[in-house]
């Protein structure tokens, strides 16, 4: 059976939980440093990324049978969340989400499904994150900063594929509940403003299943996915993932 409906269904556990920003950042607030990241797990409040990061992990934990628990779901979170799997500061976490796509699909974690559902190359380098470094915190730090900057630079050479927003109406058919949605933006320098689930209604109608940047609470989207895209301001489209089992 497919993995990806199961990930749906471990989102929609998180239905009307609270949105929360910045919790991986909060290590810092409370003094420690970007060279001594924690790996934070909340299943009670979720941002976007770690709502999807989430779902998936506790899919897995499920498929990996009744023994498995919270140290396993932990594990999977990190092996996700940090490229190559491994852990070791502010500037080892998949901070573009572009990167945690193509880290997890050299890892057999997700298949990228942008090439196949007629995806654009996008090759504008990233550079947001040290264009707005008073933004981050972490970056205060000088070596994360020019670690992020090589890390930058490095995806120069992997460009994203993304699926045109006038493309989506066409390709959404192929779209399963519970692949990982992020959405494409044209904003300098950045690869995706907000990520979310695919999420299939009762009658089989295309929706996302999100944490909402605007606060709030965990939700699926009232609109269809293409009309959610068309809807965020200066979105280019979508880029697609299919979680594996792994």
């Amino acid at each position: 059976a497919p993995f990806a409906p199961g990930v749906a269904r471990a989102a929609e556990l998180a239905l009307g939980l609270p949105y929360a920003a910045y919790t991986l950042e909060q290590y810092l607030a409370d003094g420690g440093t970007p060279k001594n990241e924690p790996l934070t797990l909340h299943l009670s409040r979720f941002d976007c990324v770690s709502l999807v990061e989430s779902a998936i992990g506790v899919a897995r934990t499920a498929a990996a049978g009744p023994g498995a628990g919270w140290d396993r779901f932990a594990r999977e979170v990190e092996r996700m969340r940090y490229r190559g799997g491994r852990r070791s500061g502010f500037a080892s976490r998949l901070q573009y989400f572009s990167e945690w796509i193509a880290d997890g699909a050299r890892r057999g974690l997700v298949r990228d499904l942008g090439r196949e559902l007629g995806g654009v190359r996008d090759e504008r380098p990233l550079r947001f994150m040290t264009g707005h470094r008073s933004s981050y915190p972490a970056l205060r730090d000088d070596a994360t900063f020019a670690a992020i900057g090589r890390m930058e630079r490095s995806l120069d050479s992997a460009p994203r594929w993304r699926v045109p927003a006038e493309r989506i109406v066409q390709v959404q058919g192929r779209i399963q509940s519970g692949d990982v949605l992020a959405f494409a933006t044209a904003i300098p320098g950045l690869d995706v403003t907000h990520t979310g689930l695919a999420y299939r209604d009762g009658a089989g109608v295309l929706r996302v299943l999100h944490a909402p940047l605007s606060g709030g609470a965990v939700e699926v989207s009232r609109t269809t996915l293409p009309e959610y895209v068309s809807a965020i301001r200066r979105a280019t489209g979508i880029l697609v993932a299919r979680p594996l089992r792994g």
